[in-house]
């Protein structure tokens, strides 16, 4: 097992037992005050223990290697971890907006509030350091599935912290409104949550370009740019959970024999995984030079060379994925 799974199942595990005490917690709290804020709150926590065992068993399924039925491996088990803990997080929402409505027009008296706000500011302590360390972790492993438990319960910690004021107004006014208007603004903002990560989810499912990935694989091309690779062009890259897929077409000089070619994808390969820490899977199509490519070319003492060097023409995240050569413009080549 590699270091950055390792790192995905000890905090993956921490998320899943704090979920589980916390969820005790709250109900305890609510049980001993009757608010319908700080049951709201609990019953974001029941969301939370069902959506981290969810993303416990896709950080595990995600770590299964390729095979004949998955040739890309499983790790887009990891959007579909974020995608179902978005839909958990949408229908809590509503329910707490379900149960807002109904306390309305049925307040319950408030008992106990000193003990019920002690064991809420717990409990939004704990989900605040934990949350915090479940995105750090997810952007180091780029684990979507870390990321998104980790921003569930840094939500539910603004929860709890929403649900400690509104319950120290009400302990201070005696106005039971105060609860219920708490829960529907709650409601609101669970929901909204719920349904960005939704987004994000459905989005790396259907493949939508990752723009920090691309910007990335960018940068590192033209930090690391050989004086060989003519041109780069038709550049794809997806995201499987932590790994990465690369397709791009590289030109190279047509006159080069296969085993130099050969040796030079290599190098093209060994940059792109030298960039990134999860596993990195690279496809290259090769494609002959052109005469038109000798305006941008700087293979030296090339022996066919048609027409002097130019400039260089800039690799960018506009210009990479276009499905043809980058030629210096017309008015240019003829200066």
């Amino acid at each position: 097992m590699s270091t950055h799974q390792r790192t995905k199942y000890r905090w993956m595990s921490v998320s899943l037992g704090l979920s589980i005490v916390l969820l005790i917690l709250k109900f305890t709290a609510y049980f001993l005050t009757y608010s319908t804020a700080i049951l709201s709150d609990a019953i974001e926590s029941i969301v939370n223990v069902i959506a981290s065992g969810f993303a416990f068993y896709s950080i595990y399924l995600a770590g299964q290697p390729r095979d004949q039925n998955h040739p890309y491996g499983h790790g887009k088990i990891e959007f579909l971890s974020s995608g179902f803990e978005g839909a958990m997080i949408l229908s809590a929402g509503i329910v707490i907006f379900w149960q807002a409505i109904l306390n309305f027009f049925e307040p319950k008296v408030l008992s106990n509030l000193d003990v019920g706000l002690v064991l809420v500011g717990l409990t939004a302590l704990a989900n605040a350091f934990v949350g915090y360390m479940l995105i750090r972790s997810g952007k180091q492993t780029d684990s979507l599935a870390l990321t998104a438990d980790g921003r569930h319960l840094l939500t539910d910690t603004f929860s709890s912290i929403v649900v400690m004021i509104g319950v120290t107004l009400v302990a201070l006014t005696g106005k039971l409104w105060i609860d219920t208007a708490l829960s529907l603004l709650l409601s609101f903002a669970i929901v909204y949550n719920g349904f960005q990560l939704i987004r994000q989810s459905v989005a790396r499912l259907m493949d939508e370009t990752d723009a920090p990935t691309l910007e990335r694989v960018t940068a590192l091309l033209n930090v690391h740019k050989d004086r060989t690779w003519i041109d780069v062009h038709n550049l794809r890259v997806q995201k499987y959970g932590a790994d990465l897929h690369v397709d791009c077409h590289l030109t190279l000089p047509y006159y080069w024999e296969l085993t130099q070619v050969h040796d030079e994808v290599h190098h093209f390969e060994d940059t792109l995984k030298d960039g990134f820490q999860g596993e990195v899977e690279i496809f290259v199509h090769t494609d002959p030079c052109v005469k038109e490519c000798c305006h941008y070319c700087r293979v030296a003492d090339c022996p066919v060379r048609a027409s002097a060097f130019l400039r260089d023409v800039d690799w960018t995240a506009e210009n990479l994925p276009l499905n043809q050569k980058h030629f210096v413009p017309f008015e240019i080549a003829n200066q």
